[in-house]
């Protein structure tokens, strides 16, 4: 990245005040800043100020005129009331939340983690995510250069959603070498030291993460352009579909003629994908549903976490979940008091090292849109040095984020509709957001309340999450032009992830090695999961075609429509045109 010189850094050739002089400034700066926080908590217009409280809660009912008032705009740098950076901290901490737990429940689905465990790992999200997110919204300058740790904007840190399908691709390979203990009847048992191995590698793969935030940032346009980006994104969210709608139908491990879910003791146990459970998930669904289309501001930017409560409410009426678990958990949480056996597993490099190459081009993004809703330059020296601070700060995050038992991080875009639809870019609220997630993690009641969520609500929760990370992935490939050029890039890269989404298996068969070479071992682990983890193929796939094939013109010019634009915004079907045929493709249920 190009370096941004700060306005405040002293000019080549100028001699710094006197130490008397820099002294008394620093007295005065120190006394304007602890008036200025007397002030805010002692006076009206410090706590509550002239806000139109109402706007974040009135709701757009049916029959009724909509509400056509806007809140004034908040800039990043403005003061604004205590009350209402509190309320706005707490919506964009609602916001964060779901994004949050998602992919630290999957990981723990995964590797059969303990109840202990995943009550652990959800605290350790919540105060992971405040304490880096802090420093990403805060923006420290390093000393004697012009690069700096954050973006300065409220953009956030939490753990990627691509971290998912490599954990999940590499732990079958880890119960069948032995690195996972699996019991006698071939039951996986828990195995905490795959999760541990995954920080380990992580932490050091993070280093990729690193060099690129130095990169400039016209290298990596070029290397990874729109394109390239939305088919890894769109790849991520439909690999991770399937994991939502299996716990929304009952869990994981309960699946069979003859067992029921979650337990056979477990309270109104029921058979994988009967009725009571989808309808539980479903609910969660229609809350979704009913307020994105009526609610009020504050419940439109956190209906997911509306959704899950009422789902969590009439799960508990209908008894599918009991205060046992509640009642035996700690009052209190914080990070590591579990801790896990950090290793260096060598398969699982080539895919983490793509999970961090992901997290550069979503950061990008994520902070390009940022800027955009704070009314912020997008283009220029200043954006850059956000951008380049902003990928620094999630390099760092990743690596210290292991230290701290959290996987990998990355930004989050949810805050981003928060600060369109509120107004208010100022990172006062992010402070307070921050505060919000550390409370949230220390309380350990109320980690052991989200781990004790049955799956159908959690599934019916992450199944929507999952969907909306595929058409974040649409929107990019929308931005491309869709020439002929571009449709060969997204069919040949396409083709090679949804093949490993349909059939996981596919090329467990390839490599025929019987020997007892660790290291052949671990190289031929390394590429079945990188083949079998959607994204990375797919995304590996579509880089190489993008510089493979060069710029040309459609050849589809003048007024003429494309029959593949055509068919791409209807939906009945998706057709693929090539020179000579069009081919429909439906989709079947595998």
């Amino acid at each position: 990245m190009e370096p941004f010189e700060s306005p405040d850094s002293t000019t080549e050739g100028s001699l710094p005040p006197p130490a008397s002089v820099r002294e008394k400034k620093w007295k005065e700066k120190k006394y304007e800043k602890c008036n200025a926080v007397f002030r805010a908590f002692t006076t009206r217009d410090g706590l509550i100020g002239d806000v139109d409280y109402g706007y974040l809660f009135k709701p757009n009912l049916p029959f009724t005129k909509l509400n056509q008032t806007q809140p004034p705009f908040f800039g990043v740098y403005e003061k604004m009331p205590i009350l209402l950076a509190c309320l706005l901290g707490l919506q964009h901490a609602l916001a964060m939340m779901a994004g949050l737990i998602a992919p630290v429940i999957n990981f723990c689905l995964i590797a059969n983690l303990t109840t202990q465990d995943k009550e652990y790992l959800i605290s350790a999200t919540f105060i992971t995510g405040s304490i880096l997110s802090l420093v990403q919204i805060k923006r420290i300058k390093i000393p004697y250069t012009n690069y700096f740790i954050g973006t300065g904007t409220v953009s956030v840190l939490g753990v990627t959603f691509s971290t998912v399908p490599v954990f999940a691709s590499s732990l079958p390979i880890m119960y069948k070498n032995g690195f996972c203990p699996v019991a006698e009847d071939g039951t996986y048992l828990p195995c905490p030291d795959a999760y541990g191995a995954f920080l380990g590698t992580g932490a050091l793969c993070a280093l990729i993460e690193l060099l690129m935030a130095f990169t400039p940032k016209r290298i990596l346009l070029k290397v990874f352009p729109p394109i390239v980006n939305g088919v890894v994104v769109l790849l991520i969210g439909i690999s991770l579909v399937p994991n939502g709608m299996n716990q929304w139908a009952g869990g994981t491990g309960c699946k069979g003629e003859g067992l029921l879910c979650p337990s056979a003791d477990a309270p109104h146990p029921h058979p994988w994908g009967s009725g009571q459970f989808i309808g539980l998930g479903f609910s969660v669904f229609v809350t979704i549903i009913i307020c994105e289309k009526w609610g009020p501001p504050f419940l439109k930017s956190c209906a997911v976490i509306a959704g899950l409560l009422v789902g969590c409410i009439i799960a508990a009426a209908c008894g599918y979940f009991t205060h046992e678990q509640i009642d035996a958990a700690p009052s209190g949480q914080f990070l590591w008091l579990r801790t896990f056996k950090l290793t260096l597993y060598g398969p699982i490099v080539l895919p983490t090292l793509a999970v961090y190459v992901v997290s550069v081009m979503e950061s990008i993004g994520d902070i390009t849109a940022t800027c955009e809703v704070s009314r912020l330059p997008v283009q220029g020296p200043e954006f850059d040095s956000r951008v380049q601070g902003g990928i620094l700060a999630s390099a760092l995050a990743s690596i210290v984020g292991c230290l701290m038992t959290m996987c990998p991080m990355g930004s989050f875009a949810q805050n981003n509709g928060v600060i369109a639809m509120t107004q208010c870019a100022a990172r006062y609220t992010g402070y307070f957001a921050c505060m919000w997630l550390f409370i949230m993690g220390v309380v350990g009641k109320f980690s052991a309340s989200v781990a004790a969520i049955p799956d159908p609500v959690i599934g019916g929760m992450t199944t929507f999450l999952f969907t909306s990370v595929a058409v974040s992935g649409l929107s990019l490939i929308s931005k491309s032009k869709f020439t002929r050029r571009d449709r060969i890039v997204l069919t040949v890269s396409l083709m090679w992830g949804l093949a490993s989404v349909m059939v996981p298996d596919w090329f467990e068969g390839v490599f025929t090695y019987k020997g007892d070479n660790s290291g052949t071992k671990g190289f031929i682990d390394a590429i079945i999961i990188v083949v079998q983890t959607p994204y990375a193929i797919g995304g590996l796939v579509a880089m190489i075609a993008n510089l493979v094939f060069p710029e040309m013109e459609d050849d589809v010019t003048g007024g003429k429509k494309d029959a593949f634009d055509n068919a791409a915004s209807s939906l009945g079907a998706i057709s693929v045109r090539s020179e000579f045929e069009s081919v429909s493709l439906s989709r079947k249920n595998v």
